[in-house]
């Protein structure tokens, strides 16, 4: 081989080479990827079955149901729509009724998710900017009264 023949040979390795790296490394970033869905997001058009996503709203009042062991069901829901939930394991110390979660899981063919981690919101100022959008009215205050957990004086 000539010394040109041999510069050809080792920069289409490197092409090669590289390519196969992109595509790798693609492909595992789309393996990880985990969207954002709101409930109104989920009726709208639900995720695949095979798609982990996160799910964010607040639990509706009234609607925690707990079974046997560690098993809870309850509705997450963002003034629009309603998704049932279902769980199976220890629930985070502020989560309760009115309060705004993030549950990671699988929308099933039914439509229940099914989640294997849900995370409390720990600040009442903050949640999601795609949820904060759904919930604030034109003044810019949560316009879902009926969600939020009522203090007792």
């Amino acid at each position: 081989m000539t010394k040109r023949q041999q510069r050809m040979a080792a920069i289409g390795a490197l092409v090669v080479g590289l390519g196969l790296a992109a595509t790798l490394g693609f492909t595992a970033i789309r393996k990880n990827m985990m969207y954002f869905y709101t409930p109104s997001d989920v009726a709208a058009q639900a995720p695949s079955a095979d798609a982990t996503i996160r799910l964010g709203g607040l639990v509706v009042a009234g609607s925690v149901r707990r079974g046997e062991g560690l098993r809870v069901a309850f509705t997450v829901a963002d003034c629009e729509s309603e998704v049932p939930v279902h769980y199976e394991g220890i629930l985070p110390d502020l989560f309760r009724e009115g309060q705004g979660i993030v549950a990671t899981g699988r929308v099933g063919t039914d439509g229940v998710f099914t989640a294997q981690e849900v995370l409390a919101k720990h600040d009442e100022e903050y949640m999601p900017p795609e949820l904060a959008e759904k919930l604030t009215d034109e003044n810019g205050k949560h316009s879902c009264a009926e969600f939020k957990r009522v203090v007792q004086s």
